[in-house]
């Protein structure tokens, strides 16, 4: 198949962001779509939130087939499980340092550009996407579908795992691979400070 270009490459994750901030809602009705965009609105309200599920579509995509597509598909499986938790009442202790050391150790793996087994790549992003689906699951807004709330939030966050996807795909190239190591720095960096904020509130 024929490798896209560079140029290609920034056009699909255009798409892919426009396509994601308006979610089709023909099968919501009436009171139902506030809670469907509040869930679809919490996973891009907060910057680690965004770092952390923008890295697993481009981690997934230096890794390559099958774990371009597991691992954005597990996350939100695996977070809507985390969310369920926190809807029926199950605490889960240090929630906002588990998403912190989710972004930090994600842009780690970009920036090494890491390539562990399928398997231990899917425990990595499954254990980060029970934190952050408690963290969306206990902010339910009063009085909203719990499970409305949580379509949006699955849907939201898959948005941004095709979003990273999309900027991964520019590991096809040198210049691209350095590109990501740069944005795994980043993303590493800002995951050290939601860290040193988490356990200074802690």
């Amino acid at each position: 198949m024929r490798h896209l270009r560079p140029a290609s490459s920034l056009w699909l994750a255009l798409v892919v962001a426009l396509w994601c901030s308006a979610p089709a809602e023909a099968h919501i009705i009436g009171g139902q779509a506030a809670g469907f965009l509040s869930g679809f609105e919490h996973p891009i309200s907060g910057l680690d939130h965004v770092l952390a599920m923008v890295s697993v579509g481009i981690w997934g995509a230096q890794l390559g087939t099958p774990a371009l597509w597991l691992l954005p598909v597990m996350f939100p499986v695996v977070m809507a499980l985390g969310g369920f938790l926190a809807l029926i009442g199950i605490p889960l202790p240090g929630v906002e340092i588990g998403i912190a050391v989710s972004a930090l150790v994600l842009g780690a793996a970009i920036l090494l550009q890491w390539r562990p087994s399928l398997t231990a790549a899917l425990f990595v992003v499954s254990v980060f996407a029970i934190f952050h689906g408690h963290a969306h699951g206990v902010e339910l807004p009063p009085g909203e579908s719990g499970l409305i709330y949580s379509i949006g939030f699955v849907i939201g966050t898959g948005c941004l795992h095709l979003l990273g996807i999309g900027i991964g795909t520019v590991h096809r190239w040198g210049w691209g691979r350095t590109v990501l190591q740069g944005t795994g720095a980043a993303v590493a960096m800002g995951g050290l400070f939601f860290l040193w904020q988490a356990v200074a509130v802690s």
